[in-house]
C-alpha cells in the first residue's frame, strides 16, 4: 500500500514458543503459558509505537525450515519489530551450537528440528538501527549451559536490542506463566507510562526472584549505557522526574522585565492548610508557605528543587535573611498569585503518585545513593504511621534490597531480604508466594557475594530462613548449607 507515493510503514510482532523445558517431571519453562499471557498485552505497548502492524504466533512448530519462513518474513517489515522468544534452549551432539528447541527436538536430531540460534542474528542483521526488539525468557539443558558459560552471553545481532534471561538446568520452575516473563507484563501494565525497554527489564529483574546463577542481558550496570533514559512527556511525569528546566516555566510567571511589578493571576478555589498538607512522593512539590496555602513564587531552581523531597520534608525559609525589597515582594506575589491549575495536579492528586518508578528511575540512572536514601526515608515514614509489623514498611525494606542488589551492594541486599522474608513469616504463611520470592531473592544476592568474610556472615541467617519454608525448592538448602560448610573451612581474603 502506498500513501502520498510513499509506503505505508508497518510493525510486526513475532512470537515464538519452543519446546517446554522439564527435568525429573518438574517444569522450568512452558513457552505456551507465556505465549498466551503476553498474547493479552496490546501490540502497541508491545511495539512502542501506534502503527499498524501484523502479529504471529508460532506455537507447536517442529520444521525449522518453516519457522526460518516466518522469521525472514517480520524481518523483511520496514516498521518496528518485536520478538519473543521462550523455550528450551539446547545444543548439538557435537556441541558447538546453540538452538531454540522445537516440540520434537532431541540432542541427536537438534541440527535438523531446532532452530539454531545464529540463524535469528543473520535473518535481523540487516535490520534498520533502533527498530528491532529481541526478548527471550529460556532454559539452558545440560549441554547447552556449558556452551552459554564459556560464552558469557547469548549473541545476537548488532541491529537489535536484546533483553532476557536464560535460567540454569536443574532448577524448578512456576507453573504457568515463567517468573520474568510475569513481571515483565506487570512492570509493563503496572507504569503509567510505557518505560523504555531497558527499563522494563531493569525493573523486571528487580522485581523477579530469579534463580541463582541465571544469565540475565543485559545486567543491571549496562543498562545505562545500553539505552538512554527517555525524559517523560507529559507534566506530572515530568514533574516527578525532576524535569529542572521544564519546572521554572511552570511554576512561575517572568517576572525578570518587571521584578517591582507583582503578576497577577485568578484566585486559586481552593488550597489546602499547611498542617494538611501530605508527603511528597517527587522532588519538585512544595508545600504552602503561608495561611492561604498558596505556594510562594519560585524565582528559579534552587537547592530545594533539585534536593529529593522527604516524606513530612518542608523547606525552611529564613526571612531575616532576605532583603526588605524582596521580602515585600514576596508578600505580594504570595497574595496575588497562583500556580496555573491546568499546569500540574492538584494536590490531592498527587498523594495517589506512587513515589517507586522516581525512585527506581533514579537508580537506573546511576544515582544510587540518592535512590536509597529516598527509599529508607519512605520506609521510616511507613513504620513511623504503621508500625514496626505493617505490611508497607516491609514492602520498602524489598524494595530498599532491590536497589541495594541494583547498584552491586550484595551484601546489603542479602540483608535486608532475610530481614524481609523473616517480617513476612510472621503474619503469613511459609508457602505464601511474597515469603518464597523474598527467600530466593536473598540466596540468589547471597551467591554473588565474593568477600568470604561477609558472605559467612550472613549464611547462618539466610539457612536459617530457607529451613522455615518446607514448600521451598529443598535444593536452595542444600546448596546454601553446601557452601557456608566451604566457606567455614576458606580463609579470610586478605
Amino acid at each position: 500500500m502506498q500513501i502520498n507515493g510513499a509506503e505505508q510503514r508497518r510493525g510486526h510482532v513475532l512470537m515464538i514458543a519452543g519446546d517446554s523445558a522439564t527435568r525429573r517431571r518438574t517444569v522450568q519453562v512452558l513457552p505456551s503459558e507465556n505465549l498466551a499471557a503476553l498474547s493479552m498485552v496490546p501490540v502497541s505497548a508491545l511495539l512502542e509505537s501506534s502503527l499498524p502492524s501484523d502479529t504471529t504466533y508460532l506455537d507447536g512448530l517442529h520444521d525449522q525450515n518453516a519457522l526460518l519462513v516466518r522469521l525472514r518474513a517480520a524481518a523483511a517489515t520496514p516498521g518496528p519489530l518485536f520478538v519473543y522468544l521462550s523455550g528450551r534452549l539446547t545444543t548439538d551432539r557435537r556441541g558447538q551450537q546453540l538452538y531454540l528447541a522445537l516440540s520434537r527436538t532431541t540432542t541427536s536430531t537438534a541440527r535438523y528440528t531446532a532452530l539454531p540460534w545464529e540463524w535469528l542474528g543473520i535473518e535481523l542483521r540487516t535490520r534498520p538501527q533502533g527498530l528491532t526488539t529481541v526478548v527471550f525468557d529460556l532454559a539452558a539443558d545440560k549441554g547447552a549451559w556449558p556452551l552459554l558459560k564459556e560464552y558469557g552471553t547469548l549473541p545476537a545481532s548488532t541491529a537489535a536490542k536484546v533483553f532476557g534471561v536464560v535460567t540454569p538446568p536443574g532448577f524448578v520452575g512456576d507453573e504457568g506463566v515463567s517468573t520474568y516473563t510475569r513481571h515483565w507484563i506487570e512492570q509493563l501494565r503496572r507504569s503509567p507510562e510505557r518505560p523504555t525497554n531497558a527499563r522494563l527489564h531493569a525493573f523486571t529483574v528487580s522485581a523477579a526472584a530469579l534463580p541463582p546463577g541465571a544469565l540475565v542481558l543485559p545486567r543491571a550496570p549496562e543498562i545505562a549505557a545500553y539505552e538512554p533514559v527517555r525524559q517523560p512527556t507529559s507534566n506530572a511525569p515530568r514533574g516527578l522526574a525532576g524535569d529542572a528546566p521544564f519546572l521554572p516555566h511552570h511554576r512561575r510567571a517572568d517576572v525578570s522585565a518587571e521584578p517591582d511589578r507583582p503578576v497577577r493571576h485568578p484566585a486559586p478555589d481552593h488550597a489546602l492548610a499547611p498542617d494538611q498538607q501530605p508527603p511528597q512522593p517527587g522532588p519538585v512539590f512544595r508545600p504552602p508557605a503561608g495561611p492561604s496555602g498558596t505556594p510562594p513564587p519560585v524565582p528559579g531552581p534552587t537547592d530545594d528543587d533539585r534536593r529529593p523531597a522527604m516524606p513530612g520534608h518542608r523547606p525552611r525559609t529564613d526571612p531575616a535573611r532576605q532583603p526588605a525589597r524582596a521580602r515585600q515582594r514576596d508578600i505580594v506575589v504570595q497574595q496575588q498569585t497562583a500556580p496555573a491549575p491546568s499546569l500540574l495536579p492538584a494536590p490531592t492528586a498527587l498523594v495517589a503518585q506512587d513515589p517507586r518508578p522516581h525512585i527506581h528511575a533514579l537508580a537506573q540512572a546511576g544515582r544510587h545513593t540518592e535512590a536509597a536514601l529516598l527509599a529508607q526515608m519512605w520506609e521510616q515514614h511507613a513504620l513511623q504511621t504503621g508500625g514496626f509489623d505493617s505490611p508497607l514498611a516491609t514492602q520498602w525494606v524489598e524494595i530498599r534490597a532491590d536497589l541495594a542488589k541494583m547498584s552491586g551492594n550484595f551484601m546489603l541486599a542479602t540483608q535486608l531480604w532475610i530481614g524481609a522474608g523473616q517480617a513476612r513469616l510472621v503474619r503469613q504463611s511459609p508457602d505464601a508466594p511474597e515469603v518464597l520470592s523474598a527467600a530466593k531473592s536473598a540466596h540468589y544476592c547471597w551467591t554473588q557475594l565474593r568477600d568470604v568474610a561477609k558472605a559467612r556472615e550472613c549464611g547462618p541467617d539466610l539457612v536459617s530462613l530457607l529451613r522455615a519454608l518446607p514448600s521451598l525448592d529443598r535444593r536452595h538448602l542444600t546448596v546454601a548449607q553446601q557452601r557456608l560448610e566451604f566457606l567455614h573451612g576458606a580463609p579470610d581474603e586478605s
